[in-house]
């Protein structure tokens, strides 16, 4: 790729590549120095991640050992950096608020006077600044590459003046905190959404103007099972938890699928389809595609007195799930399944179908307030993402 600053007045050309006039090239080594302090008594142990940062052990959801004494521990000062020598080339790397203490199987530095921590964590994280820690790190595969700090202050960073490198950083500081406002919202709105859901799907909060009685019925009843084959010449279909059903191209995996597909179901608008043996985990959907999908999967047509947008939602629903879980058939989750025969025999609550189109309506437009939402949120960080990389490399230049 070409680098934008190539031969611009007032540039040079670096190991990072061409930067502007007043700023360094520097290895890592000239501003941080290697701390291999010992922990105190008191002082809370953290680990190091990708997108969260210095992290207390005691919030991670996963097994980990227990934590060491504090003297066999490293010590990280506020403003020290801590970074996983596994994974610092996926950008497992943190600076401190306060102070802090980490497992010895991480790296801690501090920084010279003429660096700022932040400005170089942004450097960590960038396109540039991940190739630079991956290329110094060492091991026959990625799962096994370490950079050591006698590696880690050979890389090269660019260093623009400290008052530059305080302001990029709280100019991309301020992009973090619209990005977590932006997302808090969303995580706010999806609880909001989950709450509206209960509240609808059970009957527990009606729509104005219904107060009919839910109808028990069961679900042999109101669905018919399709086993039409013979579309050979449709499109192969795939029926996923969270994208509903799509075409099987999109799914990013090797394609499994018999050449021979004339025993493939057929699948229409507006039918439910849903994996047999992970129905018990909600992976349904309502088709909006006519195509054809795996013999593995089960295909029903809703009568008329269902709304196939309502069924949507309605079999994500936990209490509903967990029907299809009890119905079920198999020794082990493995084998678990859930043919027709059994699904027909499950007994639901059903609102008028009236009703049916309101609760769907209401959470169709709850759908498309947080898909808008995420688009904004991916925007923002498409956005940052492009000025951090004009900023970390002069293309762009701030005023102090």
């Amino acid at each position: 790729m070409n680098d934008p600053n190539e031969n611009r007045p007032g540039y040079k050309k670096t190991q990072v590549g061409w930067i502007p006039d007043e700023w360094k090239c520097v290895h890592l080594g000239e501003v941080f120095t290697h701390s291999r302090a010992k922990g105190t008594a008191g002082v809370y142990t953290y680990s190091v991640t990708v997108d969260r940062g210095l992290v207390p052990r005691s919030e991670l959801d996963r097994k980990m050992a227990p934590d060491l004494p504090a003297d066999e521990s490293l010590l990280v000062h506020e403003g020290d950096i801590a970074y996983n020598m596994m994974r610092m080339w996926q950008g497992s790397v943190a600076v401190a608020d306060a102070p802090c203490v980490v497992s010895p199987a991480y790296v801690v530095c501090q920084p010279s006077e003429i660096v700022s921590s932040l400005f170089m964590l942004r450097y960590f994280k960038s396109h540039l600044g991940l190739y630079q820690l991956w290329a110094y790190s060492y091991g026959i595969t990625n799962d096994r590459l370490r950079l050591y700090y006698a590696d880690f202050r050979l890389v090269p960073a660019p260093l623009p003046p400290l008052p530059e490198q305080q302001k990029i950083a709280e100019i991309l500081s301020a992009w973090d905190d619209a990005i977590e406002q932006a997302a808090a919202l969303i995580a706010a709105k999806r609880q909001q959404k989950k709450a509206l859901m209960q509240q609808l799907l059970t009957g527990q909060r009606r729509l104005p103007g219904f107060a009919e009685e839910w109808e028990m019925r069961r679900l042999g009843d109101v669905f018919v099972e399709r086993c039409e084959t013979g579309g050979e010449r449709l499109a192969l279909l795939a029926i996923t938890g969270q994208r509903g059903i799509i075409p099987a191209s999109e799914i990013d995996r090797k394609d499994a699928s018999n050449e021979d597909k004339s025993k493939y179901k057929i699948i229409r608008v507006g039918d439910l389809g849903y994996n047999t043996m992970r129905m018990w985990q909600g992976v349904n959907a309502i088709s909006c595609l006519e195509g054809i999908v795996s013999p593995a999967y089960t295909v029903a047509t809703p009568r008329n007195c269902l709304h196939g947008p309502f069924l949507i939602h309605y079999f994500k629903l936990p209490q509903v799930v967990y029907q299809f879980y009890r119905y079920s058939q198999g020794l082990v989750s493995d084998t678990w399944n859930l043919k027709f025969r059994h699904f027909a025999e499950i007994r639901l609550h059903f609102p008028p179908l009236e009703e049916q189109r309101a609760i769907a309506a209401v959470l169709e437009t709850a759908d498309k307030e947080l898909i808008s939402l995420e688009e904004k949120l991916e925007a923002l960080r498409q956005q940052k993402k492009g000025l951090m990389q004009r900023l970390l490399t002069g293309q762009v230049r701030v005023k102090t």
